[in-house]
C-alpha cells in the first residue's frame, strides 16, 4: 500500500487501515466503537476519501453534533 487515498488502496486495504487505526477503541470507548466504524464504511467503500470522513466528523462536533449520531460521546 503506498498510501490512503481510493485511488491508492484496494479495498481490503482500506479495511485494514480503519481497523489497525481503530483496534484501540474498544477500550477508550464504552459502547461507540460501533458509530466510530460506521463513520469510516463510506472510505472503505471508496465512496469519499479519508480526509472527508474526517472533516465532516470534525464539523458535527464542531457544531454540537459530536460524532456520527450525535450521541453525547465524541467518539460515538
Amino acid at each position: 500500500m503506498s498510501g490512503v487515498l481510493i485511488s491508492e488502496t484496494t479495498r481490503e486495504e482500506r479495511e485494514r487501515l480503519v481497523a489497525e487505526s481503530l483496534e484501540n477503541v474498544d477500550v477508550a470507548c464504552d459502547g461507540c466503537a460501533v458509530g466510530i466504524i460506521e463513520m469510516y464504511q463510506d472510505y472503505i467503500d471508496g465512496k469519499k476519501e479519508l480526509r472527508e470522513v474526517n472533516m465532516e466528523y470534525r464539523a458535527r462536533y464542531v457544531s454540537g453534533g459530536e460524532g456520527p449520531g450525535g450521541r453525547g460521546c465524541p467518539l460515538g
